[in-house]
């Protein structure tokens, strides 16, 4: 038997639903109105990728006019996507360039300003670099609280094994890869991490940096052997991003994709060195450091045609996840190419048009192969001149996730990569980079009252106190750095000078200060 309702009952569910209603509109009114222009335009925040190359040089890849490697899923991204012709690394080395891009500061407000290396190369001496300070604000702990999963794969360098500074205790749910970047000098280690645990590869121990012995003929390749192993780290962090993506693909995810190559020694599997057969080869016999191989021009190409697979790999299956149109993809490098490990720089021109290699602030150690691809946001086959530099990495996530950033140096290039307007523009950047070997190097790119592009270069020599050399460069007619207009501008020396000052905090490290 059913009862009816009352009409009293009645108007009290109307009023109730009404007010339901009421409610509910209010929330999505406050929703929708804090999201950012991104989520209002997608109806989702998008998924982040960052894949960093490590001493892959702005002329290295082909849609930088690499005329030797073929790199035809970089080739696709700049194709579906935007080439940036003028982003910067955040230093020229390792962990202070990562530094800057994690913490959204550059190098003259940075924690870690060198390479602070701690322990040896052999397992047990594994200690890895300066760790990062507890409590550090990064890229990882700003997108996790916004709701975002976060997972590293690749080369940290920023924390040791057991340290602070690992991984997982600065934003990242997950971590697989190397800690210590002196291990990443071998790509055939015996072990990798998987969050803070030992994660054990097939591979018998190698010491990377060791000379074919003057005994063996560097032209026979048996003379190599000892220096082969089987289980290609490279191949393991590629599977892994693969697997991060397709456990995650369900919320929102920050996949931070490091990779250790192309940075020596010079590794990578037989079966991916034929494709570079027709290269002429000189041996590198490793008199000066890494390890010894008898295809190095064939062996760094392959290495950098590894990682564009990689790129290929990641891009098919986004769309087979059918995710692809809501993840931005980013790719570069953290600093320059180098000769050292074998590396043949002229043969490749891997620093393209630009003056100077890793550890130099001119811009062939700091300009940077970047690309980045956002279907249906991004537009297709574009290009983008403006400046921008790793520190400003953390506004625009800011951006695209809804949120705020914490304290940085950056900008956001939101307004660059999606090509519309409001993009504010650096008045300034600032670098220093503290040579191990001695000396000290300040940089700074700057606007005059005209817009003009004018680079300054600062050599601080090995004692301190001492006189220093100052450069500067008209960036806009001399990209190459070739002629020093130093002498003839002292106005723009004294501001560059200026800017050099004022851009920087001194650190806690003594030997990172000038004075």
């Amino acid at each position: 038997m059913s009862i009816k309702p009352s009409h009293k009952a009645k108007t009290t569910q109307q009023v109730v639903a009404f007010t339901l209603f009421c409610f509910c509109l209010f929330q999505y009114t406050q929703a929708t109105s804090a999201r950012s222009p991104v989520d209002n335009a997608v109806g989702s925040r998008p998924n982040i990728i960052y894949i960093l190359a490590d001493d892959l040089g702005i002329g290295d890849i082909e849609p930088f006019g690499q005329k030797h490697i073929k790199t035809p899923s970089l080739n696709r991204m700049m194709r579906e996507g935007m080439v940036l012709t003028q982003h910067y690394a955040g230093n020229t080395v390792c962990a202070p360039s990562r530094a800057s891009l994690m913490t959204g500061l550059h190098s003259g407000h940075t924690q870690i300003r060198g390479n602070f290396e701690l322990g040896g190369f052999t397992d047990e001496e594994e200690f890895g670099q300066m760790p990062l300070n507890p409590g550090t604000a990064t890229v990882a702990n700003m997108l996790k609280d916004a709701g975002y999963r976060t997972g590293l794969i690749g080369k940290w360098g920023l924390g040791g094994p057991g340290s602070y500074g690992v991984p997982n205790k600065h934003g990242f749910d997950y971590f697989f890869g190397y800690l210590d970047q002196k291990q990443a000098h071998n790509h055939y280690p015996t072990h990798l991490w998987e969050n803070e645990e030992r994660y054990p590869l097939e591979n018998a121990f190698l010491y990377p940096h060791q000379s074919l012995p003057t005994s063996a003929d560097p032209y026979d390749e048996a003379s190599y052997k000892p220096y082969q192993r089987e289980d290609y780290a490279q191949t393991r962090l590629n599977n892994a991003a693969l697997e991060f993506i397709e456990r995650t693909n369900e919320q929102p995810f920050f996949l931070y994709l490091a990779y250790a190559s192309p940075h020596a020694a010079l590794q990578v599997p037989d079966e991916e060195l034929a494709q570079y057969s027709t290269f002429d080869e000189t041996p590198y016999t490793a008199k000066r450091n890494y390890l010894p191989h008898p295809k190095p021009r064939a062996a760094r190409a392959a290495m950098i045609s590894n990682i564009d697979h990689s790129v290929g790999a990641i891009m098919d299956r986004l769309e087979e996840l059918e995710i692809s149109d809501n993840t931005l993809i980013i790719f570069s490098s953290d600093n320059g190419p180098t000769p050292e490990g074998g590396g043949d720089m002229e043969f490749f021109d891997s620093n393209s048009i630009y003056r100077g290699y890793k550890r130099d602030l001119y811009e062939g150690g700091i300009r940077m192969p970047t690309l980045a691809r956002w279907p249906g946001r991004i537009q297709p086959g574009s290009r983008s001149d403006h400046v921008s530099a790793f520190w400003d990495l953390m506004p625009t996530l800011a951006k695209l996730a809804g949120t705020e950033p914490p304290n940085n140096d950056g900008l956001s290039f939101l307004p660059a990569l999606l090509q519309e307007e409001g993009q504010v523009q650096h008045q300034s950047l600032y670098w220093e980079f503290h040579n191990t070997r001695g000396g000290h190097t300040q940089a700074v790119r700057f606007l005059d009252d005209f817009s003009k592009s004018w680079k300054a270069v600062r050599l601080h020599s090995e004692s301190a106190g001492t006189e220093t050399a100052f450069e500067l460069y008209d960036l806009d007619n001399d990209p190459g750095e070739s002629v020093d207009l130093a002498a003839k501008n002292a106005k723009l020396v004294e501001r560059a000078t200026e800017i050099m000052r004022s851009s920087r905090s001194r650190s806690f490290i003594d030997a990172w200060n000038f004075d």
